[in-house]
């Protein structure tokens, strides 16, 4: 993932109030999202075969993010330094012998794969991607084309992605993997981003078609073949560096292309190709209306484990960011960075648990769903203040979102009335019924409806303090 220099340009907090994106971020610059359509990567594939390959990813909506490796172990700090976890060793442009001393004392004895994808499935969520190359170039699993790997450097010699991937067969969740194809600084040419710094060891020099030829290409054949037909479901590439041109992503695609029903980000390259966008650390305001998308979201801080960060984000603003993005057609990716034990930190697992307790209840209102069918509530264009292309900034707005299905309508309130009602948008429809998700006996509320909205009834207090959620049933 970018670094917390890019992160840094959005915080997210509930402290004077929640706040899912920045308004005006539209005017900050995101390659990773592309202010473009990205080009679809399989040649001759049809709208309908297009819509079939990305079925299961726009059901999901809700998925985990595993960010797990070496970096996990100084989990921030290095010689009495702190450093973003997971970009340790560019930051702190730790020598690569020195670095790759770390693999010693990886030993995730704790690490339970069952374990792991129950907590995914019991917070509702419904994919997971983990990391199986990070920027520092180790790999999470036996490899052939580096040595500098789980299975050679380590005292553990399991496989975490095959116990991962059997877990997973057995609860229902589709496994997903991340891998840096445009950035390695372990291995001689792997290339680096600006913010890594480097090289800053003589031993990171080389020609960056000899490592992608050599490691990159063929570690990915390895992902696509060593763990069944169905592992992995998707590939999520990062950080595309100057270095992944067209013609290296050219290069790389037939390979891609073999596996049916493959879906890919758009970061092989700046710009794509792929199959859907990926803001990161944000939630665009509007959402994307031309694309596919997925928005990446941190638990606090830090991908990796950090025992610095306790910027915990709660449970409250981690669902409603999940609101947020469906009703913006998105789907969400929730980080969590275990411990190089294979623990996974209890505030983390605090909040999954939170999450499936809300999901276990409303999940109606998020899989499956198509975004907002009105579209004011998320904001408007401000006349009074302008972007770098000249356009009204956009200022969002977070009272409540809506998300829908055929024949149903969600309003989910964030924002609690004070008046004793809510007041929908004019619905063309005849609204049949209208209820509380969080009511058992789904009551029927005693609305009015009129030409000017949906006038609805609603206790003092809120149904559930977290997000409460009207359906609406139309006939």
């Amino acid at each position: 993932m970018k670094t917390p220099i890019a992160s840094s340009l959005i915080s997210f907090s509930l402290a004077t109030a929640f706040l899912f994106a920045a308004p005006g971020i539209e005017d900050v610059a995101d390659p990773m999202s592309a202010s473009k359509p990205i080009e679809n990567w399989r040649k001759g594939e049809t709208k309908q075969q297009r819509d079939e390959r990305m079925a299961w990813w726009r059901e999901a909506k809700f998925g985990m993010f595993i960010h797990w490796g070496l970096y996990s172990i100084p989990g921030g700090v290095w010689k009495g330094k702190k450093y973003n976890s997971e970009w340790i060793y560019a930051h702190a442009s730790i020598p690569s012998d020195e670095y790759r001393q770390l693999a010693r004392q990886f030993n995730p004895v704790h690490f339970d794969a069952d374990a792991w994808v129950k907590l995914a499935k019991d917070s509702g969520q419904k994919y997971i991607v983990i990391t199986t190359k990070h920027h520092d170039g180790f790999a999470l699993f036996p490899t052939r084309f580096s040595n500098f790997n789980l299975k050679d450097c380590t005292g553990f010699k399991r496989d975490p992605l095959a116990e991962l991937a059997a877990a997973c067969r057995k609860h229902g969740i589709r496994l997903g993997f991340y891998y840096s194809q445009g950035q390695d600084w372990t291995n001689p040419g792997g290339g680096f981003v600006s913010s890594a710094k480097g090289p800053w060891d003589t031993s990171q020099m080389g020609d960056f078609d000899t490592y992608f030829n050599g490691v990159a290409i063929p570690q990915i054949r390895e992902l696509l073949t060593q763990y069944g037909p169905d592992v992995p479901a998707l590939l999520w590439f990062d950080t595309p560096s100057g270095n992944m041109t067209p013609e290296r992503v050219e290069r790389l695609l037939p390979l891609l292309q073999e596996r049916p029903g493959l879906i890919i980000n758009n970061r092989l390259r700046y710009g794509g190709p792929g199959d859907f966008s990926t803001p990161e650390s944000y939630i665009p305001p509007r959402g994307f209306v031309d694309r596919d998308w997925e928005a990446a979201m941190q638990m606090n801080k830090h991908w990796g484990y950090s025992g610095n960060d306790q910027a915990w984000k709660s449970s409250t603003t981690l669902i409603r960011q999940l609101v947020d993005a469906v009703s913006k057609g998105g789907n969400y990716l929730l980080n969590i960075g275990p411990r190089p034990d294979g623990t996974i930190p209890e505030a983390s697992v605090e909040r999954l648990r939170e999450i499936g307790q809300w999901m276990a209840v409303n999940g109606e209102a998020i899989y499956g769903c198509q975004p907002t069918r009105f579209g004011p509530e998320a904001g408007t264009p401000d006349p009074t203040r302008k972007d770098r292309k000249g356009n009204p900034v956009f200022t969002a707005k977070w009272d409540w979102c809506c998300t829908t299905k055929p024949g149903k309508i969600f309003l989910h309130l964030i924002k609690w009335p004070t008046l004793g009602e809510f007041v929908a948008p004019p619905i063309v429809e005849k609204v049949k019924k209208a209820y509380f998700l969080a009511d058992p006996s789904h009551a029927p509320l005693p609305i009015t409806q009129t030409t000017n909205g949906v006038r609805i009834p609603i206790p003092e207090k809120p149904i559930d303090p977290k997000v409460s959620v009207i359906c609406l049933e139309l006939e």
